[in-house]
């Protein structure tokens, strides 16, 4: 038991996560998602020791993620047990108004709608691409998935109750959520949120795929989100994006496995390689001061 995981072969979540080409998008669009929450970006934000290194931190949450979701259920215990640790620090209130939440509004790590929101944004980016790159996945699948996120959550300690009972629930609550006017940017939030998605460090010489990068991931996002952030998406960026997700489509088939589906640890780390060299080198990277 201990050596198949908490998502073994035959998982869904484990299928779609395995897919490179989903877990070097997903955790970037979910985090620039998941900042339109000022109490959870406030939360993580006032409680991390990495404000001036954001993607190495980031890179080694992506790297315990897929520890959870492709190691040993052992492996999985040790990291989160870790963020278990990290995670009874994040407790505090607003500092100040941010939309529709006032200024000393307590948040937890642990408050139920706040774990359910940061569950959400993962939930909401890991299928969509997947159904992007790789097929859309039957209704019944979908079902499936969304009770694996939800045990997902749960290995955090969100409690099974706050989540929606099916992947329709999930969806509608999740729709209602994004129009509501409880999402808000802060300054912070929109610098870093877009930052995040839009501004990752890379040599120079991945500029073109970095170019790629960005087009898919504008594209990826909903009309609601893009409009909360003030993003244009032209008609002609609209059809670059179509072409480009129909030629990632098609070579996957030819694609040898090893190259397509697995950890992506190494270039999590070439990311977090390149920031620290930039800062040794005095040039920035996304920060919060």
């Amino acid at each position: 038991m201990s050596e198949a995981g908490y998502f073994p072969e035959g998982s869904i979540l484990r299928r779609v996560h395995s897919e490179r080409a989903v877990g070097l998008f997903y955790g970037q669009r979910a985090l620039m998602i998941g900042a339109l929450n000022p109490l959870a970006f406030v939360g993580t934000i006032e409680h991390t020791n990495a404000k001036l290194k954001p993607f190495q931190r980031l890179s080694h949450t992506a790297e315990v993620f897929e520890t959870i979701f492709f190691g040993t259920t052992d492996e999985a215990d040790k990291v989160l047990a870790f963020v278990h640790r990290l995670h009874e620090r994040v407790i505090g209130d607003m500092p100040e108004d941010a939309g529709t939440i006032t200024k000393g509004t307590p948040y937890s790590a642990f408050d139920p709608e706040l774990m359910l929101w940061t569950l959400a944004v993962i939930a909401d980016s890991g299928p969509a691409f997947y159904e992007l790159f790789v097929d859309r996945l039957a209704p019944d699948e979908r079902e499936q998935l969304w009770r694996e996120y939800v045990r997902f959550g749960e290995l955090f300690g969100m409690p099974r109750e706050v989540a929606p009972p099916t992947y329709r629930e999930f969806r509608a609550w999740w729709d209602a959520k994004l129009a509501s006017d409880q999402m808000h940017l802060t300054d912070d939030a929109r610098e870093i949120g877009y930052s995040t998605a839009f501004q990752i460090p890379l040599p120079s010489y991945r500029a073109p795929a970095k170019a790629v990068h960005d087009l898919i991931m504008l594209g990826s996002l909903s009309p609601r989100v893009r409009e909360i952030y003030g993003l244009p998406y032209t008609p002609r960026q609209r059809r670059a994006f179509r072409a480009t997700v129909r030629a990632m489509r098609g070579v996957r088939p030819i694609t040898p496995r090893v190259i397509r589906e697995g950890y992506n640890t190494s270039s999590f780390r070439l990311v977090a390689r390149t920031e620290r060299r930039r800062l040794r080198e005095g040039r920035g990277t996304a920060q919060v001061a």
